[in-house]
């Protein structure tokens, strides 16, 4: 079983983020979520709350006493504490999609918000502290959705807005050839991406369902 920290929101999830039951039956791994209380994306993006680093630790071991046999959570920005969590559970722990960075040869980022992901999150994934990074738009209608956790999603101008991230990003970079997704909540819209972008995309699922498949093959 996957054990899944998550985040503390009432944002709509769409099949294919990682707080979509269907996303991992479609991959076939069975999952356990459990929400660290507190823990918004406010508080977790942007404000990199270290009072945070305890219940998420928490969380982690509560899943593996429940059965987890590898971690995962709900926000690429906990890739800062992938050191911290993984040293806390005898299992693996994947905090984030960035950790697909050191293993790709010309990768660029798309992330919620370009302005709190720089070179420590980076360094914590073991990437390159100038890998090309590019966020949503600031203020964008898919950018106000997660961040300011609203209960509401346009999902057509969430899409709208990812692609248009991804190629602000390529047209600035165009020797890129592999796009990774920071956000857990853009994969709903990698095929979109991928297409609008002729670059094949990575995500959180995509990292875990290659590592899972390692660890239970």
């Amino acid at each position: 079983m996957l054990g899944i920290l998550r985040l503390d929101t009432q944002f709509p999830r769409l099949p294919g983020d990682v707080g979509h039951p269907a996303t991992w039956r479609d991959l076939g791994i069975p999952v356990r979520y459990r929400v660290v209380a507190g823990a918004s994306p406010q508080r977790v993006v942007r404000e990199a709350d270290p009072a945070l680093l305890q219940p998420f630790v928490d969380g982690a071991r509560a899943l593996v006493d429940e059965g987890a046999t590898a971690l995962t959570t709900s926000c690429g920005f906990l890739v800062r504490w992938q050191r911290e969590l993984a040293a806390a559970v005898p299992v693996p722990m994947w905090t984030s999609a960035l950790l697909a960075l050191p293993a790709l040869a010309r990768p660029g980022v798309v992330t919620v918000d370009a302005a709190s992901l720089g070179a420590a999150e980076l360094a914590a994934a073991g990437a390159s502290p100038d890998t090309p990074v590019e966020g949503l738009a600031p203020g964008c209608a898919l950018q106000r959705t997660l961040l300011d956790d609203l209960p509401t999603l346009d999902a057509v101008q969430a899409e709208a807005d990812t692609v248009a991230a991804a190629l602000r990003l390529v047209e600035r970079h165009p020797g890129l050839d592999t796009l990774v997704l920071e956000c857990t909540n853009l994969p709903p819209y990698a095929n979109a991406v991928q297409r609008a972008t002729g670059r094949p995309v990575h995500h959180l699922m995509t990292l875990v369902h290659e590592r899972w498949k390692g660890l239970n093959p």
